[in-house]
Formats: C-alpha cells, sequence, structure tokens
C-alpha cells in the first residue's frame, strides 16, 4: 500500500475509533431513529455542498439510480439502523467489536462475489473469529435465555454482515465511481426515507435538537464521523483489495474499547477481551496469506527460471 492509502487508514481508524463511545451518548439524548436519518441527511448534504464546490456532478445518470437505491438500503437499514437499535443495550466498545467482525464476513463474500479466493489461512481465520464470538457471547448462552443485550448483540454482528455485503457491492459496482458522489447517495435516499418513517413514531423535542452541546455531538458524528469517514472508505475500498481494506481497519474495536474504558466507564470483561483477542487473531490470520502466497509464487517463478 502507498502512502496515500496508509494515511486515509490512519486517519480513518482515529475518526471511527473515537466515535462509537459518542454515538453511544447520543442515543441517550436523541431519538434514535431520529438521530441517525438526520445524521445520514447531515453529512449527505455536507458532502453535496462540498461536490458544489469542487464543480462536480451532484445527479446520477439515470441508469445509476437502481445501483445506488440498493447501496443505500444496504448501507442506511441494513448497517446503521441495526446498529443505532442494537447500541441501546451494547456499550459502544463491545458494539465495535461485533460490528468489526465485517472482515471475517467479507472473506467469503470476496471468494464467491470478487474472485477473492477463500483459502485454508482464511478458513482458520473464520473458526478463531467464530471462537471470538462465541466468547463474547458466553455468559448469554451459557444461561440461554432471549434479553435485550443478547438481541443486541446479534445484531451488531448482522450489522456487520451488511457493512460487509455493501463494502463488496460498492467494489464490484462502483469501483471507478465519483466517491464524494456515491457516499452523497448512499446516505441520502435511504436516510431521507427513514427520516419519514421516524417522524411518524418518534417525539420530537425541540430544547434537545436546540441544545449546543448535543449540536456539536451531531455534526462531530455526521459530518466527519459518517461523511468525510465513508468517502475515506470508499476510496480505501477502491484502492486495495476489498480483504486488505477491512484488514487494516482493524484496530478500530480496539480503540473503541479503550475509549468506552476510559471515558465512558464501560466494564472491560474477561470474556470481551478473550472474545475481542481471538476477533483481531482470527482477522490477522486472515490477511497473512496474501504476502505468503505471493512470496511462493514469486520463489515458483524464480525456480523455474
Amino acid at each position: 500500500m502507498n502512502i496515500r492509502v496508509v494515511s486515509a487508514i490512519a486517519l480513518l481508524c482515529l475518526v471511527w475509533g473515537s466515535l462509537w463511545g459518542l454515538v453511544k451518548h447520543s442515543l441517550q439524548v436523541f431519538p434514535p431513529f431520529l438521530f441517525i436519518s438526520t445524521r445520514l441527511i447531515l453529512a449527505a448534504l455536507t458532502l453535496m455542498l462540498i461536490q458544489r464546490i469542487l464543480k462536480k456532478s451532484i445527479l446520477p445518470q439515470h441508469h445509476e439510480w437502481k445501483s445506488l437505491i440498493i447501496l443505500s438500503l444496504l448501507i442506511c437499514f441494513g448497517f446503521y439502523a441495526t446498529q443505532t437499535f442494537a447500541m441501546q443495550f451494547v456499550g459502544s466498545g463491545l458494539s465495535a467489536v461485533l460490528v468489526f467482525t465485517m472482515p471475517i464476513f467479507i472473506a467469503v463474500l470476496a471468494h464467491y462475489f470478487l474472485n477473492e479466493k477463500l483459502n485454508t489461512q482464511k478458513i482458520l481465520g473464520l473458526i478463531l473469529g467464530t471462537l471470538g464470538l462465541i466468547a463474547i457471547l458466553w455468559p448469554q448462552l451459557h444461561h440461554v435465555h432471549m434479553n435485550m443485550s443478547l438481541l443486541g448483540q446479534v445484531l451488531l454482528i448482522g450489522s456487520g454482515f451488511f457493512w460487509a455485503l455493501s463494502t463488496v457491492y460498492i467494489k464490484k459496482n462502483f469501483a471507478a465511481y465519483d466517491k464524494i458522489k456515491l457516499t452523497i447517495w448512499q446516505l441520502l435516499l435511504g436516510g431521507s426515507l427513514m427520516f419519514v418513517m421516524a417522524l411518524l413514531f418518534e417525539p420530537v423535542d425541540a430544547q434537545v435538537w436546540l441544545n449546543p452541546l448535543n449540536e456539536s455531538a451531531l455534526f462531530y458524528i455526521a459530518v466527519v464521523g459518517t461523511g468525510f469517514a465513508f468517502v475515506l472508505w470508499n476510496w480505501i475500498v477502491s484502492q486495495v483489495d476489498t480483504f486488505v481494506a477491512s484488514i487494516s481497519i482493524m484496530c478500530i474495536p480496539i480503540l473503541s474499547l479503550f475509549f468506552g474504558a476510559l471515558i465512558w466507564r464501560e466494564a472491560l470483561t474477561l470474556n470481551i477481551l478473550i472474545g475481542a483477542a481471538f476477533i483481531c487473531l482470527g482477522i490477522v490470520m486472515s490477511s497473512l496469506k496474501m504476502k505468503v502466497q505471493k512470496n511462493r509464487l514469486a520463489y515458483a517463478g524464480n525456480q523455474q527460471r
């Protein structure tokens, strides 16, 4: 990876690593789906303004709408809405660990849809990741009874799956697409639909929305943590292998656990630490095949000469 990609990854990890606790706090203040839809729309409108300043096109072409609508539903409802609902019942650090099982799902999806082959080391990584999930979920699984915490954890894993699915979809259909324009519509279409639905079922308290502290948090989450960060993510995905891109941001859940414990006083239980370690080990194990396989191929080529 070149220095631009590495710098983008480092910046993205810092932004997203610090975001989870702030989102968790905001969900205690704002109605959840009004919050998430406002976040998505505000991010999209800010990017639209930037696109206008750059004098680049904003409106998609006629044949692009269908693919953009599918992508927006995957991101806004499959990823964001599921995650937002679940985080009401799960701590921010643990939420990040569960959502960032995404690389494990990408390993499987990319094998079938992007011709990024699933080999022995990736399979071993998937097994280690699964053991990590079991470790994290063990207190609930051990007693085998449904509660909102367990439901939230399962939904967060589902959110990671939809993120992986949308990432593969972007790589397959939008590899060369304008990344700001792509992010605008992937956030705006689904976000607008969610906003209308949220207005029908959630209360609107003007004092909450006009509070300067709440507005500042919402601005950072929307503009920096959503709009800017997703432009970076979409660009990174277009520059490198999808699995490499997902592996490269694996430090985010560790940062989130750290910030959750340090700032929000969230407990780091032994099963969470063991589970996080297994998940990260599984992701690293899966990624090692890239270099190993390439070195073997290069060695074989030199031997033939």
